[in-house]
């Protein structure tokens, strides 16, 4: 950064350029067009970030984060209390919200297991999630777990702990996208398509 950028500028964006998918070069460019649009942009998001930093909360129940505790989806009397959809994070329980094909209640990890990130089972929110499922309302565990190395270890280690409780533990089906061509598929998308055929 040019010397005549001065601290405060600096400052913007090197915090910036923390959030994730911002660079140093990205993240000068967010704070040129904030400070471009003041009045549009950099005061309203100001305010923005000052409420949620005041507001936002987690809720005790799901994890999620919401200006209210518990949740609005775990203080939704209509949602189907039966079911649990486990997730990585917040983000994904969001993706599950805009698809709208979801509508019982979520139980957010707060991450995976992974060795090699010194990540374990205490780590993360195990204990709470076995035990939600043990409740007598509660019939089936939905895994919602990233299909990688270290989310199909996590599924495999939560399948392993919820195999006391009274539940069904089922997984997202995995397998070609909605729209997706089998030349552009990686081998172990189409492999597992494959495996995760049903009737036409």
């Amino acid at each position: 950064m040019a010397a005549s950028a001065g601290p405060e500028i600096e400052r913007l964006i090197g915090l910036l350029a923390k959030l994730p998918g911002l660079g140093p070069r990205s993240a000068r460019r967010a704070a040129l067009a904030l400070l471009k649009r003041r009045d549009q942009l950099l005061l309203p998001l100001t305010d923005a970030m000052g409420e949620a930093a005041r507001r936002v909360r987690t809720c005790q129940v799901c994890g999620a984060l919401d200006t209210q505790d518990p949740c609005a989806i775990c203080g939704d009397g209509v949602r189907d209390g039966a079911l649990i959809c486990v997730v990585e994070e917040v983000g994904a329980l969001w993706a599950m919200e805009r698809a709208g094909a979801f509508r019982g209640r979520y139980h957010v990890l707060g991450g995976l297991l992974s060795a090699l990130d010194g990540v374990g089972p205490e780590a993360l929110k195990i204990g709470p999630l076995v035990t939600r499922a043990t409740a007598p309302e509660v019939r089936e565990v939905i895994l919602a777990l990233p299909a990688t190395v270290d989310g199909q270890t996590t599924a495999h280690y939560l399948a392993e702990r919820l195999a006391g409780a009274d539940v069904s533990v089922t997984m997202l089906a995995r397998g070609v996208p909605v729209g997706g061509e089998l030349d552009w598929l990686d081998d172990g998308t189409i492999a597992q398509a494959m495996r995760a055929r049903r009737p036409a």
